[in-house]
């Protein structure tokens, strides 16, 4: 890994980038896809899984037999870890919760807002190398709270037509009401527009590679709404050297190996602590089964000197990382000035993996920088939140006279008269 020295702000542009394709380069595909899935349903999404996950095999739902047999063969020991996890994402979820909220703007004027689940989502659940059943709670456990009514999952099956034993476990365990055995834009295409199988959705939620990310943004074009851009996995660590060289080398690779487009940053004040880390790098990855894709990643990523520590943070919300890890003996300018981070790991014994499993916040979260204006996934991200509002005869005389001269500055002489016409009857 090449060490950066102070880079000149002018720079900051290179070094924020992504090792990711265009959007442009992989529109084109997403957009044929979709074209063929609103018109074809299952026969495209059939020909799209036979092309690129190599399964010829009708789109299908996943039986009550698979999900109980799956179970089964879920050891016992890990089982109960899942039920911890999802405990924990439960409690952290549940306390999200908000009241009812009322106010009299002005006498008789009586506005409130109330929270009402959105009643038919879509969870995309990446298969692939590493089946990711933790996304799985993450999604279901706070859709489940929220009061969704319907709540299926899309995810590809293995070579086999089988879908790992994890994740049908924790989907039955989290209430999920129906699962499909497709996975990639396909998946996106289906929820997006309903096929004889599959229904279509009201909010999509998930990670996934490029391809499926650009499907989700695509998707929001034909009136489905999604949690988030959420792609390839990155991880930013500030450490000085009271940090533990090891402790961060870890953390790093963690990232590293969810894929060869994962991005992992080291920003430090202390040259000697990157070098530190470097060393770390090369002795962990040796041992990792996945040590060839998170080599990739690693050769996609920086460490980087910054002596001042301001502009460190200056250059991290720039970044705008989907994690950031602080360890740093100047905790306090970095947690308090982090304004663009999906989520924030404070001190050596708070490591990345325990947001992505089991200490209870969300792990689906903003990439490629669009942490700057997105949050990370949330219990209000299962709702919508609808206002009320009801006037009585005192109200509408306290405030009619202002919505007359509004509405006719406007020049909206109907707005007007709506108001009118019962100011004339309540003077009568």
């Amino acid at each position: 890994m090449q060490i950066i020295k102070n880079p000149n702000k002018n720079a900051w542009s290179e070094l924020i980038k992504r090792p990711t394709q265009s959007v442009e380069s992989i529109e084109e595909t997403v957009v044929q896809i979709f074209d063929d899935v609103s018109r074809n349903g299952d026969i495209a999404v059939q020909k799209y899984t036979s092309l690129f996950d190599g399964i010829d095999a009708q789109v299908s739902v996943v039986s009550e037999e698979e999900i109980k047999a799956a179970a089964q063969n879920v050891p016992q020991e890990l089982k109960a870890a899942i039920q911890q996890a999802k405990q924990n994402i439960e409690s952290f979820h549940k306390a999200q919760k908000t009241e009812k909220i009322e106010v009299e703007t002005m006498p008789g004027v009586n506005c409130w807002q109330e929270k009402r689940p959105i009643e038919k989502i879509g969870l995309y659940i990446p298969g692939g190398t590493a089946p990711l059943f933790s996304t799985v709670l993450m999604l279901a456990a706070p859709a489940k709270i929220a009061g969704c009514k319907e709540i299926i999952l899309c995810t590809p099956p293995n070579k086999n037509g089988v879908i790992a034993n994890e994740i049908l476990f924790a989907a039955q365990l989290c209430g999920v009401t129906k699962i499909y055995k497709v996975g990639g834009i396909q998946a996106i295409a289906a929820m997006t527009f309903g096929t004889e199988t599959i229904p279509q959705v009201y909010k999509i939620f998930g990670p996934g590679n490029q391809f499926v990310t650009v499907a989700k943004q695509l998707a929001t074009k034909y009136g489905v709404a999604i949690d988030m851009p959420a792609g390839p996995s990155e991880l930013l660590v500030v450490a000085d050297d009271s940090a533990n060289a090891a402790y961060v080398a870890s953390d790093l690779l963690s990232q590293a190996e969810h894929g060869a487009d994962s991005q992992v940053i080291l920003v430090s004040n202390s040259e000697l602590f990157l070098t530190a880390v470097e060393t770390e790098i090369s002795k962990q990855i040796a041992v990792l089964p996945r040590k060839s894709m998170a080599q990739k990643a690693i050769d996609n990523s920086k460490l980087i000197l910054i002596s001042d520590d301001q502009e460190a943070l200056d250059f991290i919300n720039a970044y705008g990382p989907e994690h950031f890890i602080i360890c740093s003996k100047n905790e306090e300018l970095f947690l308090n000035g982090i304004s663009n981070a999906g989520s924030v790991f404070v001190g050596d014994y708070t490591p990345e993996s325990a947001g992505d499993y089991a200490s209870g916040t969300n792990h689906t979260l903003p990439t490629n920088g669009y942490s700057k204006a997105y949050s990370g996934v949330n219990l209000d991200s299962f709702s919508k939140s609808m206002t009320f509002q009801r006037i009585t005869k005192e109200g509408l005389q306290n405030i009619g006279k202002s919505i007359e001269l509004m509405a006719e500055a406007e020049g909206l002489q109907a707005h007007k008269n709506a108001v009118s016409i019962r100011l004339n009857d309540l003077a009568k």
